[in-house]
């Protein structure tokens, strides 16, 4: 079962540290925020209509003629714009008691068509000159008010009432402006970190990419150690699976060893059997020649198979095809010269690479062949192939062919299908247990020579192999 990928893991983990990280940062620095600038927000807003309202008092003027003017002033911008939620507003009020006096003599623009409705002036105001009141604006949003009284040194100037208010939504509009730009600048913070996470994930999971390539190169039969140059954490590893290709392939050769020592220590006293049988002669001798022949066939189609189960656990084998293959056809011609018959190699065939032993594949071919042989009338022809992830060679021949219902048991133990032809009955079997021990199959179909095609797949290599010049093969 895969388990969740290693980068995932990573990147996962220090995104969401980082997400934890980064909110609880912003939520410290608003705190702070709300600490030093609006704790305790009544205060800070008051304290800037106080300014505003020392700035209007300094500003109005009384022109003859009974009409009041403000002169310049340092105020906020916030008084041009109409409804902006920050007013000033300009009252006279009636020397006599208990009237009401005349509102909005003078106002800011920011009031546009209002006016502020202001309680009854008070008989005395505080020490500091001005009074604080709660009021509420025309569509009942709620204003802090700072308010003072003027008295201008003209004669017959009015006694005025000079009213600086704000919406109290403004007290949060510090805290609101600076949480829009901290999160604005802690998201790209994020952005950045993250792209710098993902970077540093991908360079640093490099070596172990490069690890399962050089492990995938091990298992085509590419290579036969990891090469390369790994970081200080993956080299021990690299190493100690040096050590354990290193004793695989010792134990391999060592069980092939054996086998062919096995093999030798078997086919001598076998051969001294058949030496005597045939120096006495007789129908004794013949059963001990004919039994002679049988041992050795399935000592050589069970150590083929122990051969063969050992190859494929083995690593890094790879055996070119073309060479092997010109080899064994020039040996055929050889061993049938008497008959004359014509080896050939397709003139397409592919210079490919068998994932095994070279003597298996000097087992496999030979048989094919050698069967192929014994049928043709005067043409064999091999051709190499890649079908897919597999390495396929088809061997023809011209000969009578064999029926449908016949070809399947062809590759039984034992079986012959013509007792005129020498063999025990054990070749096309050794091929078809080799090629499914390799992983691969063997089917015999019909030729387009008019004989039998046997058909062979077996696993491919992509190491690159030698060129065909190195074959040195003759159509003739």
């Amino acid at each position: 079962m895969t388990g969740a990928s290693l980068r995932l893991r990573l990147l996962v983990g220090t995104l969401a540290w980082m997400a934890i990280a980064i909110a609880l940062v912003a939520r410290a620095l608003r705190s702070l925020l709300q600490v030093l600038i609006a704790q305790p927000p009544p205060q800070q807003l008051q304290a800037r209509l106080v300014m505003q309202l020392d700035h209007l008092s300094a500003a109005v003027d009384w022109e003859p003629g009974g009409k009041i003017s403000i002169g310049p002033m340092a105020a906020d911008a916030r008084l041009e714009q109409p409804l902006s939620g920050l007013y000033w507003q300009i009252d006279e009020l009636d020397p006599k008691v208990g009237k009401a006096p005349r509102a909005a003599v003078a106002r800011s623009r920011s009031l546009w068509d209002q006016v502020l409705t202001m309680p009854p002036p008070p008989t005395h105001y505080p020490e500091q000159g001005y009074r604080v009141l709660q009021l509420r604006d025309n569509q009942g949003g709620a204003l802090l008010a700072v308010v003072r009284p003027l008295e201008l040194p003209e004669e017959n100037a009015p006694r005025l009432r000079l009213v600086v208010a704000a919406d109290t939504s403004l007290i949060a509009e510090p805290l609101h402006r600076f949480t829009r730009l901290l999160w604005t600048a802690l998201g790209v913070l994020a952005v950045g970190l993250a792209v710098g996470v993902v970077l540093q994930l991908h360079y640093g999971l490099r070596p172990l990419a490069l690890l399962r390539r050089r492990l995938a190169a091990v298992r085509a039969g590419q290579a036969t150690r990891l090469e390369g140059s790994f970081p200080q954490e993956l080299q021990p590893l690299v190493v100690e699976f040096n050590h354990v290709l290193a004793e695989n392939a010792a134990m391999v050769q060592q069980a092939r060893a054996q086998a062919g020592n096995l093999a030798h220590a078997v086919h001598t006293p076998l051969t001294v059997l058949a030496n005597a049988a045939a120096e006495e002669g007789g129908a004794l001798a013949r059963l001990v020649g004919e039994q002679v022949a049988s041992a050795r066939r399935q000592v050589d189609y069970h150590l083929a198979r122990a051969r063969a189960a050992a190859a494929v656990r083995a690593t890094g084998l790879a055996t070119p095809v073309l060479k092997p293959l010109g080899a064994l056809l020039r040996t055929m011609a050889r061993l049938h010269a008497a008959r004359q018959l014509h080896f050939e190699l397709a003139p397409d065939a592919e210079d490919l690479a068998f994932r095994g032993e070279e003597q298996d594949l000097f087992e496999l071919l030979g048989n094919l062949i050698d069967n192929a042989a014994k049928w043709a009338r005067s043409r064999v022809r091999v051709d190499v192939r890649r079908e897919g992830g597999l390495l396929c060679f088809t061997v023809d021949d011209d000969g009578p062919g064999v029926p449908d219902s016949e070809r399947a048991r062809m590759f039984e133990r034992g079986v012959q299908l013509d007792e005129r032809r020498p063999g025990a009955g054990l070749g096309l079997d050794i091929v078809r247990t080799l090629a499914e021990t390799y992983g691969g199959s063997v089917e015999a179909l019909e030729s387009p020579l008019g004989g039998l095609r046997m058909r062979l797949c077996l696993p491919l290599t992509e190491l690159g192999v030698q060129l065909r010049s190195d074959v040195g093969l003759s159509n003739a």
